[in-house]
Order: structure tokens, then sequence, then C-alpha cells
């Protein structure tokens, strides 16, 4: 056995696992996003454009920086850094938004169908109302759904049932749609309404700091407390 086997078997054991680090090539992990993951646009969010706009918080600058639909949920972080994207919250914020949004996850009108330049129009129908269910006499032998519809377009009971209720609406009183972001049509009565994209639409608040914020709460609170009990003391 060779002299120089023998002194590294003699070495400590905590420089051999270092020696045994240093020996092993590492390579950067960077995260890869396939193609197969892009979600397909939706009428409401057709481009990148319009996504960064309605995710708020001065994204929308942003948005000649990532021109494409395929960029926008491909670019990892480092990435998004290296294109002018800043501070790192508005980073991860995006990769946030982003993710939900490949997870079928929307804001206000992300999911309705029938847009035209960036309005969608919806309107209250009313359906009888289903065999399994009590139908009494009057008003109420029908029930009022809000659905997605151009209010130029006729369509019939079997078209209406096939539409999905626009979720975060509802009809107040006899036939107003109330809800977020809704802007009523003249002459309608409230029963026919536009929401229309708009920067911010989906913003989600930062939480105004309290103590300092998470990360120095406990410090900050601590302090406090210590300048109190010099108060009581003197």
């Amino acid at each position: 056995m060779s002299p120089t086997v023998l002194r590294i078997r003699h070495l400590p054991f905590s420089l051999l696992s270092c020696l045994s680090k240093q020996a092993t090539p590492t390579k950067p992990f960077q995260r890869h996003v396939s193609t197969n993951q892009i979600p397909s646009p939706t009428p409401f969010v057709p481009d990148s454009k319009t996504f960064l706009a309605l995710i708020g918080r001065g994204l929308s600058q942003h948005a000649a920086k990532i021109p494409t639909w395929e960029s926008l949920f491909t670019l990892s972080s480092e990435q998004l850094r290296k294109v002018g994207v800043e501070p790192a919250r508005a980073r991860r914020y995006l990769l946030w938004w982003r993710d939900k949004f490949r997870k079928g996850g929307y804001g206000m009108g992300g999911d309705l169908r029938d847009v035209q330049d960036s309005v969608a129009h919806v309107r209250v129908v009313e359906l009888p109302r289903e065999p399994s269910q009590k139908a009494p006499a009057g008003p109420d032998a029908v029930r009022k759904i809000i659905v997605n519809l151009n209010p130029n377009t006729s369509a019939e009971d079997s078209t209406i049932r096939q539409l999905k209720p626009v979720e975060r609406l509802k009809v107040q009183g006899a036939h107003t749609i109330v809800g977020p972001f809704v802007q009523p049509v003249k002459g309608t009565g409230g029963s026919v309404a536009t929401i229309r994209v708009q920067e911010g639409m989906w913003e989600q608040r930062r939480n105004q700091k309290v103590d300092g914020g998470e990360r120095r709460k406990v410090q900050v609170r601590r302090k406090r407390k210590l300048e109190e009990m010099k108060k009581t003391r003197s």
C-alpha cells in the first residue's frame, strides 16, 4: 500500500468530508418551466400586457420586458431579474399569480368567454326552476341568474341553461346586478352591466406592516417593552 493512501486514511474525518465535497462537481440548480405548463390565454386575458395590468402593483410598466404569453409563463425569477423586473417582491408576486393562473385561479372576469375589446357584458336572465326544485306560483316560480352574454344576442332557454353563472355577482332586488367592477348599462334598470379590464383589478393588496412586519416584530416589541420598563423605574 502506498504511503499516500496511508496518509489520506489517517486524515481527520471532517477534512476527508470537505475534500470529497470539493472533488464532486456541482451544477447550479435552475428551474425550467416546460412549454406544456403554459396555460391558454382567455378572452378576458388575451396577452401578457393585459395579465400584468390586471394583477397590479405597477407590473404593467414591465410589459415591454415580458412581451409574449410564452415568456410570461416561462421566465424564471433570475431571468426576470436580468430583464429588470424589480424589486424581488415584485418578482415573487408575479410568480405567485402566474402559478395561480396556471391552476385555473382567476380574478374577477378571468373566466368570462364573451368578451369584445376588453369588455364583457353580463345580464340577468330568468329560468324556470328545475323539476327537482319546489316551484311556487308567482315570481318565485323562476330563478334569476347572471350570465355572460352580449345584450345584442338573443338566446333560447336551452342555450342559457348551458351558460355558467358569473361568480362574485348577485342579483339585488328585482333585477339589479351588483358586484365588483360592475358598470350598469344605461336604460336597462341595472339588469345589464359591463365588466371592463382595469389596472389592478386582481391586485392583492400588501398588508400594512405592524411593528416593523413579521421579521422585526419580536425585536421591535421587545425594544418597546424595555423602554416602557425604564420609564416605569425612573
